[in-house]
Parts: C-alpha cells; structure tokens; sequence
C-alpha cells in the first residue's frame, strides 16, 4: 500500500506543478487554487508513504520522478526545449533513483511476513 501512496504523492505533485504554470503567476484562480489542494494532497500521501518506505528513497522516488515527469510535460505541452543534454540529464535522474532504490535493501513490495513482524514490532508484541 505504501508504494501506491507514494505514486499517488508524485501524480498529485506533479499536478500542483503543473498548475504553476498554468496559474500564470497566481493570475488565473482556479489553477493558482489547484496548486494548494495537490500539493497538500500530494504531501498527505507522501507522509502516508513514508510510515513504510524509507524516507531517503521515498523523497528521492518522489522527488526525482515528479521533475522528470514535470520536465516531460513542459516539452510535450508547454513546447519547452528538448535539448540532448536536457533528455539525457533526464535519463540520469532516473537511473539514479532506480540505483538507490536497489541500494537501499527494501523490496519493492514487502512480503506478507515482513509486514507483520513489522506491525507487531510496533504494537510491542
């Protein structure tokens, strides 16, 4: 569940980035609300994230993936430039993130068993 939380943080971050833009510097207020409201959501399901994943890799995961995906949205919507050192830094943000991830020893989704020794280490039992 806590990877869910973590993809639902980096889509409503990206969301609030993306009304940035299209609040035009606060001009325009359905946008300029938006912002708030997604990223208020978007921390909300971060620090949901967090209770299960290590909070290193979470932001990086969060972080990373929301600028490379906000990144793409400019080029693909907003005509931003597409520049090969753009594309390739890109590239290089994810690798990253997939390097610390793979570094950080947590499974991609944690077995039935760690789940419950993870819960009855926190209830004390």
């Amino acid at each position: 569940m806590a990877w869910l939380y973590l993809v639902a943080a980096i889509l409503l971050e990206v969301c609030g980035t993306t009304s940035m833009k299209l609040s035009r510097s606060f001009t325009v207020p359905a946008p300029t609300v938006a912002i708030f409201v997604f990223y208020g959501a978007s921390i909300f399901c971060l620090t949901l994230a967090v209770q299960r994943l290590e909070i290193g890799v979470a932001y990086a995961i969060w972080s990373a993936l929301g600028t490379a995906i906000v990144a793409t949205i400019g080029i693909v919507w907003f005509g931003e430039s597409a520049t090969l050192a753009k594309l390739a830094s890109l590239v290089l943000v994810v690798a990253g993130v997939i390097g610390l991830q793979l570094s950080s020893g947590t499974p991609v989704a944690p077995s039935d068993d760690a789940a419950r020794a993870a819960a009855s280490d926190a209830s004390g039992g």
